[in-house]
C-alpha cells in the first residue's frame, strides 16, 4: 500500500493521455474492427455478417479498385517528384553561397501549415475546366483547354499538383537536417583523397541520407494513401464525373456517412491499413535494400 501511494501521484499525471488514447485510439480501432464483420446503418441494430463485407469489397465492388487504382497512380504522380523536388531544395539550402537561409526555411515550410481547405479552393480556380487560370494561359499560347476535372488522366494530375506544392517544403526540411547532420571531415578527406563532387555525393551523402530518404518515403506513403481533403474539395466526394479522382479514403467516407454502410466502411479501412502496411514493407525493402538498415 505505501509503494502504491509512492507512485499514485506520477500515475495520475500521465493518466490523461493514456485515457484520450484509450477513448479517442484504442477503443474506435478496435470498434471498427468489430463493426466490420457486422452491417449496421448507424442507428438501427447490428447484424452479423462474417466475412461478407471484405467478400463483397474484393469480388463485387469495382468502385473499390477503382479507387485503389486511383489512390496508387496519384501516389506515383506525387510521390516521386515531390521528394527529388525536395532533395534538390535542401541541397541548395545546404549550399555554402545561399543566403539567407532561415527565411528560405520558412518560405518552403509554409505552405504544410496552410490550410488544406484554402489550398484547394486556390488551386481549383487554377484548374477550372472553363474559366481556370491555366486553361486561359494555354488559350493565349493556341493550345486547347484541359478538361481537368473530367478527364480522369489530368485530374490524377491536378491533384497530385497540390500535393507537390504542399510536402515538398516539408520534405526538404527534413532532407536539410540529415545533409547537416553529415561530418564535414568526411567532404574534406575526400577531396584530398580526389574523389569528385559526383564521388563524393554517391559515396558519402546519398549512403548517409538513405535511412533519411527510407523515412520519408515511408511518410510519402503513408500520407498518400490516406489522400482525402484534395480530392474531396476538388472534384467532389464522387471522385469527380469520371471518377478519376475518387481516392480510398474518400470512398471510405462516401460509404460511411453517404450511403450509412458503416460496416462495410470499417472494412475498407482495414484493407487500407493492410495496403499501407503491405505498400510501406516494400518501400522500407526496395529502399534500404543492401545497406542492413
Amino acid at each position: 500500500m505505501r509503494g502504491l501511494k509512492t507512485y499514485l501521484a506520477p500515475y495520475l499525471m500521465i493518466s490523461p493521455f493514456y485515457i484520450l488514447f484509450i477513448v479517442f485510439g484504442l477503443f474506435p480501432i478496435l470498434f471498427s474492427l468489430y463493426l466490420a464483420f457486422h452491417s449496421w446503418d448507424g442507428l438501427g441494430p447490428m447484424e452479423f455478417v462474417g466475412l461478407r463485407n471484405f467478400r463483397n469489397l474484393l469480388t463485387d465492388d469495382p468502385d473499390f479498385w477503382k479507387s485503389v487504382g486511383n489512390t496508387f497512380v496519384i501516389w506515383f504522380f506525387s510521390t516521386l517528384p515531390q521528394l527529388f523536388l525536395a532533395l534538390v531544395v535542401a541541397f541548395l539550402l545546404n549550399a555554402a553561397f545561399v543566403r539567407f537561409k532561415d527565411f528560405y526555411r520558412a518560405v518552403y515550410f509554409l505552405p504544410n501549415i496552410t490550410s488544406i481547405v484554402a489550398v484547394a479552393i486556390i488551386f481549383g480556380s487554377f484548374f477550372g475546366s472553363q474559366f481556370g487560370l491555366i486553361n486561359g494561359l494555354l488559350q493565349v499560347v493556341g493550345l486547347p483547354r484541359i478538361e481537368w476535372i473530367n478527364d480522369p488522366f489530368w485530374v490524377k494530375v491536378a491533384v497530385s499538383v497540390m500535393v507537390i506544392w504542399r510536402w515538398t517544403g516539408y520534405n526538404a526540411i527534413i532532407y536539410l537536417a540529415g545533409l547537416q547532420s553529415i561530418p564535414h571531415d568526411l567532404y574534406e578527406a575526400a577531396t584530398i583523397d580526389g574523389a569528385s563532387r559526383k564521388q563524393q555525393f554517391f559515396s558519402i551523402t546519398l549512403p548517409l541520407l538513405k535511412p533519411i530518404i527510407l523515412f520519408t518515403v515511408i511518410l510519402s506513403t503513408i500520407g498518400g494513401m490516406q489522400l482525402f481533403t484534395e480530392p474531396l474539395i476538388l472534384v467532389g466526394n464522387t471522385g469527380g464525373a469520371t471518377k478519376g479522382g475518387l481516392t480510398l479514403v474518400l470512398y471510405l467516407y462516401n460509404q460511411a456517412f453517404g450511403n450509412q454502410l458503416f460496416g462495410y466502411a470499417s472494412a475498407i479501412a482495414w484493407m487500407l491499413f493492410l495496403i499501407i502496411g503491405i505498400f510501406s514493407f516494400l518501400n522500407w525493402k526496395f529502399v534500404s535494400r543492401g545497406e542492413g538498415i
